[in-house]
């Protein structure tokens, strides 16, 4: 019963650093089996999605070390089964790249089908067309996927949606297929080009990543490397977006600008300054947020994952405000959290209208989500009062030592495991 207590009002100042991406390092780590050597894996978030996955290669075979904190070292060579059945496995939607991996390597794969957050349909229609297109037959039955081939061979796929899952998987499987393989309307997300990256240090040959076409020349065999996932642009944006919601000055260290645009340019229209070094932004927050307008679409566009959060800065916005969601038809489960704060927020359909208010008042809320989860602690860093989060165990499939973080940047946050323990912090802090 792991919960966040909260005491809002003080604004966010100082400095905080981000971590490796998670969605990178869920890619790149079920990418490292794929060769016998030891590849040697840093900045990797130790959240519990890399986690579970860690454990699940483990589970098939494969030798994991922990070198130090963030650093991880992966040998293939020992796989022995194709079977990835561990029990945590469906609670993550990671567990698909295992598909890809083992199918380069072995020629087939046996995986559970994928969980994670429930912020509605993702299928995995594009990346079982992907496969089939390189020669796999493909079974779902049982609650497991089934793939095989006699030999992987390179194919032409146009995906009829830009999915950053498929993209991956394919590329994954296509590295070690025979002949070319061309991805078209693939994904441009920077876990995308890093995932690329990391293959072609092992001796893959990608070319393309980060734009819509991905080719791909097949290769015998990949090799050991030692490669640095990627900040995360995610876990930097919420802290962005944490300190416009607090009125606070925050700087973002250990991040690349670049990723970050989309967010960044938000921010400056309601109202805060956006200030960007080589590998760090400074927000300062402003008293008066104004309103705007935004809609989530692929990168470069806003992310889906920044949806919740904006939504938490935009509720104390002078105005009304429109949030669109054009990726997920099932990311709003957090307006009722919110509005039991006080908020303003109605939602029709894939839009959500927002009118601003002064403040938001502490209360008890649930995470729906990890995106959602991340949203209300920003809300209630800023509310009046105190707050209780539950179902934390979803923010921490993504945010490492989050509360540990905003404490040093000034929040008052404690994490409690029993309702003893809460008591206690909430007089405390009360």
């Amino acid at each position: 019963m792991e919960q966040y207590i909260i005491k809002g009002g003080n604004p966010l100042n100082g400095r905080v650093s981000i971590g490796g991406a998670k969605n990178a390092a869920l890619g790149i780590l079920a990418a490292a089996i794929m060769t016998d050597e030891t590849v040697t894996i840093e900045n990797v978030p130790n959240v519990r999605d890399t986690r579970v996955l860690l454990q699940a290669i483990e589970g098939i075979g494969a030798k994991v070390k922990y070198v130090y904190n963030n650093s991880v070292q992966i040998n293939g060579g020992s796989i022995c089964d194709m079977n990835v059945d561990y029990e945590y496995i469906k609670k993550i939607r990671a567990s698909y790249y295992l598909l890809g991996a083992l199918l380069g390597k072995y020629k087939k794969s046996e995986v559970a089908l994928p969980g994670g957050c429930n912020i509605g349909s993702r299928p995995i229609d594009q990346h079982i067309k992907g496969f089939k297109a390189l020669g796999v037959e493909v079974d779902i039955s049982h609650g497991k996927i089934f793939a095989k081939a006699d030999k992987l061979v390179g194919g032409h796929v146009y995906f009829d949606m830009v999915t950053v899952g498929a993209t991956i998987n394919l590329m994954l499987a296509a590295c070690l297929a025979e002949g070319d393989t061309i991805l078209e309307n693939a994904a441009k997300e920077p876990h995308i080009v890093d995932v690329a990256n990391f293959l072609n240090a092992m001796g893959a040959n990608i070319k393309g990543a980060g734009t819509d076409v991905i080719r791909i020349r097949g290769v015998n065999r990949l090799h050991g490397t030692t490669y640095s996932i990627i900040p995360d642009q995610i876990e930097a944006g919420t802290f962005m977006f944490a300190a416009a919601c607090t009125r606070g000055d925050v700087v973002v260290q250990d991040v690349i600008p670049k990723h970050l645009e989309s967010i960044s340019a938000k921010l400056i229209e309601v109202g805060c300054q956006v200030i960007e070094g080589d590998d760090w932004v400074r927000v300062i927050g402003c008293e008066n947020l104004k309103s705007t307008n935004v809609k989530t679409l692929p990168y470069p566009g806003f992310p889906t994952d920044m949806q919740p959060q904006m939504a938490a800065v935009l509720a104390l916005a002078d105005g009304t405000s429109m949030v669109t969601e054009s990726i997920f038809e099932n990311r709003f489960k957090y307006v009722d959290e919110l509005n039991r704060m006080g908020c303003k927020i109605k939602v029709e359909g894939n839009t959500a209208y927002i009118e601003g208010i002064e403040q938001m008042s502490g209360t008890q809320m649930a995470a729906p989500d990890l995106r959602a989860g991340a949203a209300l602690v920003i809300a209630a860093l800023s509310a009046d009062g105190v707050s209780e989060i539950e179902d934390i165990e979803y923010i921490q499939r993504g945010y490492e030592d989050f509360d540990g973080k905003l404490r040093t940047l000034g929040a008052v946050i404690e994490r409690v495991d029993s309702e003893r323990d809460a008591q206690k912090v909430k007089l405390k802090i009360g």
